[in-house]
């Protein structure tokens, strides 16, 4: 007769405890790598609403009063040749809309994200991404 021998309690206990600490060493790495694409993400982003406003400014004469008008035709403008671009460029990676500001304090026009908590200022994931940086 043959004995089929498994696995004791202790072995598997170990094997355990060795996945826990792969995954505690791995799982943070593998995060922030989100979160860094995020801010990459938003400055793209940033990039893309500046050439927008650019290009409205070209066409009407006249810089946007709010981001929403690159997507709706505001009712006195001219020449509007728009969207120029969809209402989901409006909201950063953490589904917030982006601010913008003319005129602005740093450039001609300032458009911002405050960073994944959503408020001013804060640092790595956090700080405001700006067209102006």
């Amino acid at each position: 007769m043959t004995a089929t021998r498994g696995f004791s309690l202790i072995e598997l206990l170990v094997v355990l405890v060795i996945l826990g600490l792969i995954a505690g060493l791995v799982v943070p790495n593998i995060m922030q790598r989100g979160e860094d694409a995020k801010v990459r993400a938003a400055q793209a982003e940033i990039q893309r609403l500046s050439m927008a406003v650019d290009e409205f400014y070209l066409d009407s004469g006249r810089p946007p009063r709010e981001l929403r008008e690159l997507v709706e035709r505001p009712a006195n403008a001219r020449n509007w040749n728009g969207p120029y671009v969809n209402a989901s460029n409006l909201v950063d990676p953490w589904d917030n809309p982006y601010n913008y500001r003319y005129p602005g304090q740093h450039r001609s026009y300032d458009i911002f994200s405050n960073g994944a908590d959503g408020s001013p200022g804060g640092e790595g994931i956090n700080r405001p991404i700006t067209n102006w940086d």
